[in-house]
């Protein structure tokens, strides 16, 4: 089995919803295996450390994990129109992995979530592919022969998929966002296997 590491940060829970649908498309393709990871909250003032594994949901991410993915599907609210702190903190950290080319080659692809439509999604999935670029990995999106990215009125575009979380309540998905998610996972899944040799 090929592992295809679905890296994320959620507040809300808008975000871990499309981890989800993303890591089921993976999982559609033979030979293929979603790992779920999260990354911890940061603070400006830290009272003490966070425990190694949280208390529920995915275990943290170490920079073990990106070394081992086949590929990588690195998802983030919006924050301003970037990637939550977190996030970025985790990847500002990934510096030996850059000097040894750990993630170099490997296919990646980017999700995220908005309170809005225009909210920053686009900005936010574009911020996100800059460090997978200098990491030298093989960027995926959702070509505009996936139906949905014409169709959708909500979340979901070339850039990757996403969701609007003003449109229902937090964590729930439109039937678009969710195809659009399932198509991401499989179309990295798909592509990994036909570089890995496992297609």
């Amino acid at each position: 089995m090929s592992e295809i590491l679905v890296l994320y940060y959620s507040r809300h829970g808008s975000t871990l919803a499309l981890a989800r649908q993303i890591s089921r498309g993976i999982e559609s393709v033979a030979g293929m295996q979603a790992r779920l990871r999260t990354v911890p909250p940061v603070a400006s003032v830290i009272d003490k450390a966070a425990p190694a594994v949280p208390e529920e949901g995915a275990p943290y991410a170490s920079h073990e994990d990106l070394a081992q993915c086949a590929a990588l599907i690195l998802g983030s609210p919006t924050r301003f129109g970037h990637m939550a702190a977190p996030l970025k903190y985790f990847l500002d950290g990934t510096s030996a992995l850059w000097l040894t080319g750990a993630l170099s080659g490997k296919p990646a692809a980017v999700f995220t979530s908005t309170q809005s439509m225009h909210g920053g999604q686009e900005s936010t999935l574009l911020g996100m592919m800059l460090p997978l670029l200098h990491h030298g990995m093989l960027l995926v999106g959702l070509p505009y022969t996936e139906q949905g990215v014409n169709a959708t009125s909500s979340g979901g575009g070339p850039y990757g998929a996403s969701h609007v979380a003003s449109q229902g309540a937090a964590g729930k998905l439109s039937d678009a966002e969710r195809n659009l998610a399932l198509a991401l996972g499989r179309r990295v899944a798909e592509i990994t296997g036909r570089l890995t040799g496992g297609a």
